[in-house]
């Protein structure tokens, strides 16, 4: 088959609750169960958010982002766990791995999802099901998870499908069904059109996918800009993106709420230690150096402030990370005010070979 003959086909692939998947997977007393990873809820008295809930305690309307105060009065009887990051780095890297064996280009977008260029590697669209359905089988057999995923001419429309049918599911959009599977949808089914957007296409009278793709492209750019034509071609299908191989992760972070706030800076200090251990070991599994430290503050009246300092070298030490964490937090010990939440992030990330690792870790010690 020629080039000019084949037919684009992309696949999004998302992985099914993936944090509380994640658990379920390595501990099967929770299977089954409504679990909640994220803070501690302290019996409707905790102060952090859900990061993610099983199918089974979304039962209960239980989502990411919710007050964990609020998870528990909604489902005091679930299991509630703290995130296991390692974990969730070693099972994403396994499945990227596994992605990689059937893809002509692999481009992860985030932990649990990515997206496939398959063009090549089928013959047309019942060859590109039978692909995905061993893609699928794969992933369950090495490492216990599920996914959804998406099947379509484009990017835009792959990632449309693949939440259509969850958890586990497949939905094939076909080239000449583009139209027609858009249409009907909600415009917040586009990523990327959030609710304040929603509001405006609402005061417009656009609803649906298909009423957006018939509303004059001047107008939506009259109202929106630039962004208004992008939203205009997606909901009509038109998505010529390209599936990029190597996905550059930008920062990584991680953060906490204090059960109560504090005024304590042994605790705060303490606390970056923990969240730099985190972090490095994100970085690591990951084969990441970083160049940029930086922390985030938050007070108890909510104000956040965030500093970060650029390093002369790349790194990935974890007491190089703390100490310059704790320099930065410095700044703050005469505020006065306490202190709600800490976090701590890393940019400027430079991906490494694991023989360069090793070397590293040889000159350190």
């Amino acid at each position: 088959m020629s080039s000019s003959s084949l037919i684009r086909t992309i696949l999004h692939i998302d992985l099914d609750a993936f944090y509380a998947s994640a658990e379920q997977s390595v501990n099967q007393s929770l299977k089954n169960k409504p679990l909640i990873v994220g803070a501690d809820p302290k019996e409707g008295k905790g102060r952090g958010v859900v990061l993610t809930a099983s199918y089974e305690a979304r039962k209960y309307g239980i989502h990411s982002g919710q007050p964990i105060s609020q998870a528990y009065r909604l489902c005091p009887d679930a299991i509630y766990v703290r995130p296991n990051w390692h974990l969730y780095e070693q099972l994403s890297v396994k499945v990227m791995n596994i992605l990689k064996a059937f893809a002509d280009k692999l481009e992860q977008v985030s932990i649990d999802e990515a997206f496939l260029d398959i063009t090549n590697k089928i013959a047309d669209y019942d060859d590109a099901t039978s692909l995905t359905k061993a893609v699928k089988s794969a992933i369950k057999r090495e490492t216990g998870l599920t996914c959804s995923i998406g099947i379509a001419p484009n990017k835009s429309v792959a990632k449309i499908a693949s939440d259509i049918q969850k958890p586990d599911g497949l939905t094939i959009v076909k080239p000449d069904q583009v139209s027609s599977f858009l249409a009907p949808l909600p415009a917040s089914k586009i990523s990327g059109i959030g609710p304040k957007s929603q509001k405006l296409l609402a005061d417009l009278g656009i609803k649906t996918v298909g009423e957006l793709a018939s509303y004059p492209v001047n107008e939506l750019v009259r109202h929106f800009g630039k962004n208004g034509a992008w939203m205009w071609n997606i909901a009509n299908g038109i998505d010529r993106s390209e599936v990029v191989e190597q996905y550059e992760r930008k920062s990584i972070s991680a953060e906490r709420t204090f059960e109560e706030d504090v005024s304590d800076f042994g605790i705060v200090y303490k606390t970056l230690g923990l969240l730099s251990d985190d972090v490095t070991n994100v970085l690591r599994n990951g084969g990441f150096l970083f160049k940029t430290a930086g922390i985030k503050v938050r007070f108890e009246d909510f104000t956040t402030i965030t500093r970060e300092k650029t390093l002369k070298d790349y790194t990935d030490s974890q007491q190089v990370l703390n100490k310059r964490c704790q320099e930065l937090f410095k700044e703050f010990e005469n505020d006065g005010r306490k202190i709600r939440l800490v976090g701590v992030r890393v940019s400027s990330l430079k991906k490494v070979s694991p023989m360069q690792k090793d070397l590293l870790a040889w000159i350190e010690n």
